[in-house]
């Protein structure tokens, strides 16, 4: 976007007043601006920059006690309430690793944070908020009403940066990366795919073939991945919630990945959304972006690790799914014939 064509600070609280029932997604959206330049603009009134690195948020995050965590996608959200413990740094990646906030972070896409404090219903609506280089939301933590809200206080005078500008630089948006595939390494894929012992051996190998993930899954083939009709994606959840079998549900974006781990237990779809109404865990799967899914198996030293992924039609992964494989909680038989019995897409996958 062009400096003439942004709106001026002023110009976005403006907006924003004028359209206080919509979502900042959507009125960013609306503006052309990105969702972070949308909070940046309010610095000073209802927002404080803070430090942006997990190091700082995650230390933060824990002693809010019972918070929401948000991670989203285009085409999918993903809120989990929990408490931020057992945080692992890490220059390249991070986690956070409880039964229920369950993170992978990748400290290189957090670039802007903010305190955010508004009125809402007559009570404080509390939330830490983290931007990547383009401004779009990396991940957030909303304070509920038995958080520790006493800390919060503490928090904006120790955090708070001396750089408060309501002005947020921002670089393009970076362009996705379309699916690609090597005919020619095709049986060096198969050969060394049937070697695997371990899922996250699969990125390592793809990136050696100079391949990526749905590039591979659009040429390897059966045994190892099945092409499923779109519509598998929302059919999918419904048998899981039918079965009452425990899951894993990855939801992601550049720099974070969030998961969520048990059943499904309320599902009310809305128009084009799929959406999960649980008590700690809800999901919103925007259906109709959902261009292609696949039921992908990878070998592992305990035994075939089970997917089914989903797509939009610009190759972004919107989620993943695996059935729970703990020691007295495996659901992996159950959700096996869950797999098998969607439907496979007619459609040939055009190869990059």
């Amino acid at each position: 976007m062009s400096d003439q064509t942004t709106p001026t600070p002023e110009e976005i609280r403006v907006a924003r007043n004028e359209n206080a029932a919509m979502r900042e997604r959507d009125l960013s959206d609306k503006l052309g601006i990105s969702e972070g330049q949308l909070i940046a603009a309010h610095t000073g009134e209802i927002a404080t920059r803070i430090e942006a690195h997990p190091d700082i948020v995650m230390a933060a995050a824990q002693k809010l006690g019972e918070v929401m965590a948000l991670t989203r996608n285009v085409s999918c959200v993903h809120e989990k309430v929990g408490t931020y413990d057992n945080y692992h740094t890490g220059h390249h990646a991070a986690m956070v690793l409880t039964e229920e906030i369950d993170l992978r972070i990748f400290p290189s896409h957090w670039k802007h944070a903010f305190l955010v404090e508004r009125e809402s219903e007559g009570a404080p609506r509390r939330s830490i908020q983290v931007f990547d280089a383009a401004g779009d939301a990396v991940h957030k933590i909303f304070l509920r009403d038995d958080s520790n809200h006493d800390v919060w206080g503490s928090l904006k005078s120790e955090l708070s940066l001396s750089e408060q500008s309501d002005l947020l630089a921002v670089e393009h948006r970076q362009a996705p990366e379309t699916p690609k595939s090597d005919l020619s390494k095709l049986d060096i894929l198969r050969k060394e795919w049937a070697r695997m012992t371990d899922t996250h051996q699969f990125m390592r190998l793809t990136s050696k073939l100079k391949m990526n993930r749905l590039g591979a899954y659009r040429i390897v083939g059966e045994p190892f991945v099945r092409s499923l009709e779109p519509a598998a994606a929302a059919q999918m959840l419904h048998k899981v919630q039918a079965a009452g079998i425990e899951i894993m549900l990855f939801v992601g974006n550049r720099g974070c990945i969030q998961i969520h781990t048990g059943p499904l237990k309320t599902l009310k779809p809305m128009g084009p959304w799929e959406n999960v109404m649980d008590p700690r865990f809800n999901l919103h799967l925007r259906g109709d972006n959902v261009a292609e899914v696949w039921a992908v198996e990878k070998p592992t030293q305990r035994g075939p690790a089970l997917s089914v992924e989903a797509f939009d039609a610009r190759g972004m992964l919107i989620f993943q799914v695996f059935g729970l494989s703990k020691e007295g909680r495996d659901s992996r038989e159950a959700w096996r014939k869950i797999v098998e019995a969607l439907p496979t897409s007619q459609i040939e996958p055009q190869l990059a």
